[in-house]
Order: C-alpha cells, then sequence, then structure tokens
C-alpha cells in the first residue's frame, strides 16, 4: 500500500503567521493570550498551549488589564481595539493582509451604500471569527448569508453590494450570485447589485487541486479540526470526488475497515487549518491500522 500526502494540503500563509507570531513570543515568555482558537485545529492548538498559549473569549478580553494579546489570522472588528486601548492591551496583531485587505474593502462599500441607501452583503458562516470581523466593519449592520436559503434576508427594493468570507468555495459563491440575480428579474425591479469576488487564491483554488488529488486514490483521508469551515468545504470536494473519503481530526478515529479490499494508494490530505505534522502522523500510522484489518480476516 502507497501512501501519498497532497503537499498542497496544510497552512495558508495567514496560519502559518499566526502561529510563528505566537512561537516567537513564547521563545522568551511564559505565557500568551490570544484571542480564540488561533487555529481550527484543536491538535495544533493543544500543541501550543503546552508551550503557554492561553486561549481566551471576547467576554475575557474585557476584563483583562495590562497583558500582550494576540490576534489570529482571522482578523477582527474595530471593537476588539478600542476594549485593547481601553484596558492598555498590546496587540500582536496576526490578522491575514487578504482579511486585512477584504475589511477596508467591505469598510469603503458600506460607506458608499449607506449614501445610496443600500445594503452590504456578505456570504459566510454566521458567527465565524472572520465574518464578525467584516461585520464589523458596517457597524454590524449587514446582511449575513450562510446558503441560498438565505436570500430572503435581503431587501430587494435596495442597491446590494455582495462580499464573501475568504475561505468560503467558489461553487457556492457562484450559487449565490445567480440567485441574487435571477431574484432581481423576476422581480422586475432594476436596483444595483456589485459583486466582489473575495474569495481567497489560496484556498479556493485548493478544490480543484483536490479533486485531482482524490481521483488518483483509492482512498482519501481528510485531516482537519471539527470546527474548520475550510475543512468541512475541503472534505465535501474529496467526498464528492472519490466516494471513499473519510474526515478524521486524531489518529484515534482512523478505521480499518476503510483500507479493507484492493486498496493500492492511499491519499492523506487537509484543511488550510491543519498542520503537515498531523497529515504525516496519520500517513505514518496507516499501515499500521490497515495491517489490523488484514489480520482480522
Amino acid at each position: 500500500m502507497k501512501i501519498n500526502i497532497d503537499n498542497n494540503s496544510g497552512f495558508c500563509f495567514g496560519v502559518v503567521n499566526a502561529i510563528e507570531t505566537a512561537e516567537r513570543y513564547l521563545a522568551n515568555h511564559d505565557y500568551l493570550y490570544c484571542l480564540g482558537d488561533i487555529v481550527h485545529n484543536n491538535m495544533e492548538v493543544e500543541r501550543l498551549e503546552r508551550m503557554g498559549l492561553r486561549t481566551i473569549t471576547h467576554n475575557e478580553l474585557k476584563n483583562l488589564k495590562n497583558e500582550t494579546v494576540l490576534l489570529r489570522a482571522h482578523g477582527e472588528p474595530p471593537s476588539t481595539y478600542n476594549i485593547a486601548v481601553k484596558n492598555g492591551i498590546k496587540l500582536l496583531d496576526a490578522s491575514c493582509p487578504v482579511v486585512l485587505r477584504l475589511q477596508n474593502h467591505v469598510f469603503k462599500g458600506y460607506r458608499e451604500m449607506s449614501e445610496k441607501k443600500g445594503q452590504v452583503v456578505i456570504y459566510g458562516k454566521e458567527g465565524h471569527a472572520e465574518v464578525l470581523g467584516l461585520a464589523g466593519q458596517t457597524n454590524n449592520e449587514a446582511v449575513i448569508i450562510t446558503s441560498e436559503n438565505d436570500i430572503d434576508k435581503i431587501d430587494f427594493t435596495r442597491p446590494i453590494e455582495l462580499y464573501s468570507q475568504t475561505t468560503k468555495g467558489k461553487e457556492g459563491f457562484s450559487v449565490i450570485v445567480e440567485k441574487i440575480k435571477k431574484r432581481i428579474s423576476d422581480l422586475g425591479t432594476d436596483i444595483e447589485f456589485i459583486v466582489n469576488d473575495t474569495l481567497c487564491g489560496a484556498v479556493s483554488n485548493r478544490a480543484p487541486q483536490l479533486r485531482e488529488f482524490s481521483k488518483h486514490n483509492d482512498v482519501v483521508i481528510f485531516v482537519s479540526g471539527k470546527k474548520s469551515s475550510n475543512g468541512k468545504y475541503l472534505y465535501g470536494v474529496c467526498k464528492e470526488t472519490n466516494p471513499r473519503s473519510f474526515f478524521v481530526s486524531t489518529l484515534d478515529e482512523i478505521k480499518a475497515e476503510w483500507f479493507s479490499g484492493d486498496v493500492e494508494t492511499v491519499g492523506v490530505c487537509g484543511a488550510t487549518s491543519t498542520p503537515m505534522w498531523l497529515m504525516e502522523k496519520v500517513a505514518e500510522s496507516i499501515p499500521v491500522i490497515a495491517k489490523k484489518e488484514s489480520v482480522s480476516n
């Protein structure tokens, strides 16, 4: 059995930068606060917590004074920076440059839409850290749509400017755009509809890469944290291409029966929040687990 690790999988630039920022600080300090999980992967979070990283919530931030806090790659709303100034908190801002550019774009779009009595619409997961940061640029007035089922949240009598969470998929975004266009056409209105393709190329380009990877392996093991939106999306891409694709967060979740039958190649891949060291551990464990299945038969 040959085990292949997808070289295109693993941390994106934003996640790498956040983790390296934390590691550099912890090399000279006993602890560092991080606002929210530094990455949506429990194994990596636990590794960094052993080094001294302390994950806190936004409510806990409000009660923190004169400390240093890391902002992860997802970005934060203006309210977070205001709290930091008020409480004498030093921020290590590891917000992804792609997200920061999008925040600035949304802020400008919100100002322009306000003058037109229009609305900003964000396609993304409600409650997701990045989406909260984007909505914060609109005084939390943005309309958040998670799927085409949320189209009714939009006021089709007013101008619309659409943005997307950077880690959403191209297919889903295209569906949203077409649904909005169709609704405008069906209503016979002549409202302005501005579409901003704000998907991160480092993420959206992984879908076609994973389709090819999944085609060329008999079994695919997709490694990701359960909280990762990006992981859920990319796993769906693998599963659609190769039905023998399985989602795992830890080594304990790998099942021997997945490798029964005529399995010559197993592909190991993951999300933009999946550490390469974890994918390598999964790859190392597969022959041992598969051997148990062959012995039992």
